[in-house]
């Protein structure tokens, strides 16, 4: 009898490593209370606020550069560096915030019911700032040099309306369109994103200045006090972006669970 108790005892001492990680106590993930602002939270504000602060360097720096080069800009690159940062900001922030960066970009994910609405006003918030202090950084350093890269229209005030209609709508409905990230384009949203940018520049800029984004605008108006075209430029892109998730539906119908998370990062806004 003591032998088999012997036998038992060596058995249970001999448990697989499994079983022995079985018994060992994991700490629960604290759960995040509705409305409170977590540290996830926090970094993703950081990150619009960062991401859209360098959007808004570049793109309006970018004239005011090839203001003060001289010409060693050309049109064409300023207008073209912003898709080249975007595209990189995808694969840098996305993870964190989605990398929205733009208030038509966060309008269209509320509108399509991937993004809470709660949410999309602290982003609005986090990418107007980051915005502004861009303006304000650019103003520091060059004065009113090409007024801080204002958006103004190149031509009639229609035809620049429309275009930033246009180009804004392209843009969002290539981000929903790849916000799926199991499908085949996956990881390379961002180089799609980042030409249709490109393209929306070197069609739309001639005519509107291509902003495709109100923060953009804002920012370098608020800098320069120049506020008599802006309206073109916080609403157009908001329509473009409507009419881009109408499209969305119609053709691609409610969105898939993964949307939600491309759209808020790791999904952690969307559980605010």
């Amino acid at each position: 009898m003591a032998t088999r108790q012997r036998r038992a005892s060596a058995i249970a001492t001999k448990r697989s490593p499994v079983q022995r990680f079985d018994r060992v106590k994991t700490t629960p993930r604290p759960k995040e209370t509705s409305g409170q602002l977590t540290s996830s939270h926090a970094q993703a504000l950081i990150a619009e606020l960062v991401g859209t602060f360098a959007l808004t360097f570049v793109a309006a720096g970018s004239s005011v550069v090839a203001h003060v080069s001289a010409g060693k800009m050309s049109e064409a690159a300023a207008l073209i560096a912003p898709g080249l940062l975007v595209m990189t900001l995808i694969y840098t922030l996305g993870d964190v915030s989605g990398a929205h960066i733009n208030p038509a970009v966060t309008l269209a994910f509320s509108l399509r019911g991937v993004f809470p609405w709660r949410s999309a006003f602290v982003y609005w918030l986090a990418q107007f700032v980051g915005a502004i202090l861009a303006a304000l950084l650019l103003r520091g350093l060059f004065g009113v040099v090409a007024q801080v890269g204002v958006t103004r229209p190149m031509g009639g005030l229609t035809q620049a309306f429309v275009m930033e209609i246009v180009a804004t709508f392209l843009l969002v409905l290539v981000i929903l369109g790849t916000a799926d990230g199991s499908r085949l384009v996956g990881h390379n949203a961002g180089i799609a994103v980042g030409g249709v940018i490109a393209l929306g520049g070197l069609l739309a800029g001639p005519i509107s200045g291509a902003s495709l984004n109100p923060a953009r605008s804002l920012g370098p108006a608020l800098a320069m006090g120049s506020l008599d075209n802006l309206w073109i430029y916080l609403l157009a892109p908001c329509l473009g972006a409507t009419v881009a998730v109408g499209i969305i539906w119609l053709t691609r119908g409610a969105p898939p669970r993964n949307e939600a998370e491309t759209a808020t990062g790791d999904g952690t806004m969307g559980r605010s």
